[in-house]
């Protein structure tokens, strides 16, 4: 099983986009100005492209990906990695919507997680659809699209622990199963 290329809050720690223009959008963002913003100003401030409120369970994983001090929300520094973490991600995303629908279809997301090394059945492609797919079109927007990567990778890494000899199989009892499907949820 190929490595994901893993997006990783550290990697975003010495982003350097322009701080004025990054300070101003903080400054919009962060409502109550408590100087965090905190998952519910951040989920008002995101656009998934289908006038439905971002995923507040991805709003979630990326609080907690860059609140390195568990306080619930991100100050400016931290704010600057989120910042060009959703701007990667968006990348991403335009990058296989190859038809510029705003979502990602089955097709698409088999080829999105074939370039991260992930070598999954047609059958798995439609689970991942379903259970992402906030909307039953058939698709998954923009922020589910993130978050089906991030559980995936999560998913991953809970797995490679386990598969110490890396053959891509593992023999675990039912409670390491629940362990390790309840430390990604």
């Amino acid at each position: 099983m190929a490595a994901h290329n893993q997006y990783r809050a550290s990697q975003y720690n010495n982003a350097a986009p322009d701080q004025a223009f990054l300070w101003d959008i903080f400054r919009r963002v962060d409502k109550d100005q408590s100087g965090a913003i905190s998952d519910t100003e951040l989920q008002q401030a995101l656009s998934n492209g289908t006038w439905m409120p971002f995923n507040p369970v991805t709003i979630r994983s990326i609080i907690s990906m860059f609140d390195r001090e568990n306080k619930g929300g991100v100050n400016f520094q931290e704010f600057w990695g989120v910042w060009k973490y959703v701007t990667d991600w968006q990348n991403v995303f335009r990058t296989y919507d190859r038809d510029n629908s705003g979502f990602i279809d089955r097709a698409e997301l088999k080829q999105a997680l074939t370039a991260f090394g992930y070598h999954l059945s047609d059958q798995f492609y439609g689970i991942l659809i379903e259970k992402f797919d906030r909307q039953r079109r058939g698709q998954v927007a923009f922020d589910d699209f993130i978050q089906a990567c991030i559980v995936l990778q999560r998913l991953t890494d809970v797995f490679r622990r386990y598969d110490t000899d890396q053959d891509g199989w593992i023999q675990i009892s039912y409670e390491q199963y629940l362990c390790m499907i309840f430390s990604v949820m």
